[in-house]
């Protein structure tokens, strides 16, 4: 312990005496580093989510012709904040400027930064906006990009094997490139008319031979039309879909607990379009919203895909989800059965409530029956699956309550609801209680949790936001979970834990804002003691985060985070772990080019006490490496404007392992202390 407290207050000291020069303004990426750091490693839907910010960055909605719907888009507003911006418009009329964003009731400067980003202050609607077939082929926008990832390195999958070493051994060396690639071709009408393909070749993946004669190893394309007349929303090809807190149906990305309480839960609902490279978490065939009254509006949906996965004599015991095809092993789980789904929503939007039902059934081809262990007695198994579920938010003076109810087929029940109280500016209490039966089961459920579905969990939630002082902002949980199951790693039944967040933000200027954050997890692991007995035993993790942002001119950019973990597990040492992040960026005014560079060093005692660090990356990509051992990181990212229609962008990013002469395991090895990676990126607008 005194050699970690030793690390945190040398850090400590160099972060005081870099203030004065630091220099940053907030950029949209930094919402996603916010909401990465907070979702509890969910992050299979994250690409989908750093595409629709990106997208709304390069086209924002003018802020005097919002609807409810358009901002609750927005993962950093708040229910409350929602209303107070439409209620400001409605009492005070357009806003001018983004300085009337601070006069909105309970609007604070990070998340007016965050706003600002994403609107403009121009009328609502120009005349080219407004819908006709006319205006979408003559307003219409194109782009086209490409990226390719270079890693500067041989991995074991790609070392140069002899043909009789890879007949014996087939699935020891990857069949494709090293490189990864994407392409992707968008068209865009004002909000109202989208469509594209998105084609990805992951790194090892064969090109245009063997298995993949047509090219990439995955097409998305998708046809997305919103608001003709009552026609809300018309989704063709590749869609995703979320209703309610995600008990019965949540492809979309899920923020789970988090620091940020108002993202608590899933805030953007309905059909979205799905153009990511995300080869799971979406649907494929037709989707519709219609307006059937005033108040009332009905989805209806269906999908009829493809999917990987282990057969063996007719049953699936296994889903594949990572969507890699890179070795003969990869392609006998390729598209192995069939998942039919049928479903629909009906939802009511009232003044102070509104109510959605949700029914939804799915069907395999062959019977899921994953193979038996004991921690898995309860998952998914049959052939097919029907859920029904009651979503509903009601308002009351300064309190909301808002959840969802679920039943599957055999009468198991999911259940979700939250409390919000604000009886004032600037302070909100949440409490929250959810349980989910042991044996419930949903397919295509996603939601807040300690544990990874929707199933065998109960908890207690309560949480609160408030300033304290004129710049001074309190954040605070606490959550309490049990688990009447066995769960993975986790061999015991009736288990219990806790998870407890505080951060204490600071914001004494429009250009300055730094916050420290402390979270706090007990919950039970499975052990293996020095007899090799099997042992389900607790442990104590301790997190500190220390972030700092300063900005004393638009054009620089520049960010200081200390990370601390202390990891305790009974019968074993603690693990110590800490990393000092420092980055920088410069934006030319003279120039179309962006500048950026970040530096982090590391020392942690083992695996358990890792630290996740998120890294500026290419658009629509994120960058999120976890390092363990002792190193430094360093990392580049450059993005030059070569005219209005060309946007080249490029990242190289450099690890360097003190302790260890070989990174990572089986074919993903690399002999050598040094991990080293280029990232380039071609955009093409029309």
């Amino acid at each position: 312990m005194n050699r970690w407290l030793k690390i945190l207050l040398i850090a400590c000291i160099s972060v005081s005496f870099s203030v004065n020069n630091l220099s940053a303004q907030e950029s949209w990426v930094e919402i996603v580093e916010q909401l990465v750091s907070n979702a509890d490693g969910n992050t299979s839907a994250l690409e989908s989510l750093m595409e629709d910010l990106a997208e709304w960055k390069e086209h924002p909605i003018s802020i005097n012709g919002i609807t409810k719907e358009e901002l609750e888009r927005f993962p950093f507003l708040s229910d409350q904040l929602i209303e107070n911006i439409l209620y400001y418009l409605h009492k005070y009329g357009p806003m001018l400027s983004e300085k009337e964003l601070m006069m909105v009731e309970g609007m604070d400067k990070q998340t007016a930064r965050c706003l600002k980003l994403f609107i403009t202050f121009q009328e609502a609607e120009k005349e080219e906006d407004k819908f006709s077939w006319k205006n979408v082929f003559k307003y219409g926008k194109q782009e086209l990009s490409t990226r390719v990832d270079i890693p500067l390195y041989v991995k074991e999958g790609y070392q140069p094997f002899t043909k009789e070493y890879i007949q014996e051994n087939p699935n020891k060396r990857y069949l494709g490139c090293s490189y990864y690639n994407n392409v992707r071709y968008s068209f865009r009408y004002s909000d109202h008319v989208y469509w594209g393909l998105t084609a990805e070749k992951d790194a090892g993946e064969t090109f245009f031979v063997g298995e993949n004669k047509k090219g990439y190893d995955y097409y998305s394309p998708y046809l997305l039309i919103k608001d003709m007349g009552r026609l809300r929303t018309l989704a063709l090809g590749n869609y995703r879909l979320s209703y309610g807190a995600g008990l019965v149906m949540n492809t979309d990305f899920s923020m789970g607990k988090t620091a940020t309480l108002s993202t608590l839960g899933n805030k953007a609902r309905g059909i979205k379009k799905h153009s990511s490279t995300d080869e799971y978490n979406y649907f494929q065939g037709i989707a519709a919203s219609y307006r059937i009254a005033n108040r009332w509006t009905a989805d209806a949906f269906y999908s009829y895909r493809n999917m990987d996965g282990i057969v063996d004599n007719q049953f699936i015991t296994s889903i594949k989800e990572d969507g890699y095809h890179r070795i003969p092993r990869d392609y006998e789980k390729k598209n192995t059965f069939t998942n039919q789904l049928i479903g629909s929503h009906l939802y009511y939007n009232g003044k102070n409530a509104e109510v959605g039902l949700t029914a939804v059934y799915n069907v395999f081809n062959k019977v899921l029956n994953p193979t038996y262990r004991d921690y898995n007695k309860y998952y998914a198994r049959g052939r097919d699956f029907f859920n029904t579920g009651v979503n509903y938010r009601f308002y009351w003076k300064k309190f909301s309550l808002s959840g969802e109810t679920a039943v599957d087929k055999n009468g198991k029940i999911a259940t979700l609801n939250t409390l919000s109280y604000s009886p004032k500016s600037g302070f909100q209490l949440w409490v929250m209680n959810r349980f989910y039966d042991v044996a419930y089961q949903s397919i295509y459920a996603r939601s807040i949790g300690e544990g990874t579905s929707v199933q065998n969990e109960s908890g207690f939630y309560i949480g609160m936001e408030t300033s304290l002082l004129k710049h001074i902002k309190l954040t605070a949980y606490g959550d309490y979970f049990y688990f009447p199951w066995q769960k993975y790693q986790m061999s015991k039944n009736g288990t219990q834990g806790f998870d407890g967040v505080l951060q204490i933000s600071y914001s004494p200027r429009y250009e300055l804002d730094m916050f420290i954050r402390y979270r706090y997890k007990t919950k039970y692991k499975d052990y293996t003691d020095e007899d090799e007995n099997k042992l389900t035993l607790p442990y104590n993790q301790h997190k500190w985060k220390y972030q700092l942002n300063y900005s004393p001119i638009n054009e620089l950019l520049l960010k200081t985070t200390i990370d601390a973990v202390y990891y305790s597990f009974q019968q074993s040492e603690p693990s110590q772990g800490v990393l000092i992040g420092q980055s920088i960026g410069y934006t030319f005014k003279k120039l179309p080019l962006q500048l950026d560079a970040s530096a982090a060093w590391f020392h942690t005692d083992d695996y358990a006490s890792r630290i996740s660090l998120y890294e500026k990356g290419l658009l629509y990509s994120f960058s999120i490496p976890s390092f363990y051992g002792e190193g430094e990181r360093l990392a580049f990212h450059a993005r030059y404007e070569l005219n209005k229609n060309f946007i080249f962008q490029a990242k190289y990013g450099w690890t360097h392992y003190r302790n260890r002469e070989v990174i990572g395991s089986g074919l993903e090895q690399i002999d050598g202390n040094i991990k080293s990676d280029l990232y380039l990126q071609l955009r093409w607008k029309f």
